[in-house]
């Protein structure tokens, strides 16, 4: 397993009232993320625990593609992944991130 962190700034702060989403379920090929409100002085924090070592900057890649369109602060958003691709990656953090700002009733799965 390796753990990686990566920050993110100049988004928008949220307001805190949003409740944590978790979407996606951790399985070959696949991984989980949550989010969820954190004081981050407006930045965005991600932590990513995978299976597949050496692969950190394909992550910050993709995140960063990610997070280039999803300007937000004072947000953490947790990884645990199984093998996941970089577009199911990209996918599941764009899922969690509507549903976190209520562009969704709900994750999906």
């Amino acid at each position: 397993m390796e753990k990686l962190e990566y920050e993110f700034e100049g988004g928008t702060v949220l307001a805190a009232r949003n409740k944590p989403i978790l979407s996606g379920v951790l399985g070959s090929g696949n991984l989980e993320v949550l989010v969820e409100a954190c004081d981050l002085c407006g930045k965005c924090r991600v932590e990513v625990e995978t299976a597949a070592v050496g692969f950190g900057t394909i992550w910050q890649a993709v995140l960063s593609d990610v997070f280039d369109r999803w300007k937000i602060g004072d947000v953490k958003v947790s990884i645990n992944d199984a093998g996941a691709t970089p577009a199911v990656v990209a996918l599941r953090l764009d899922q969690a991130l509507h549903a976190y700002l209520g562009r969704s009733s709900e994750a999906i799965s």
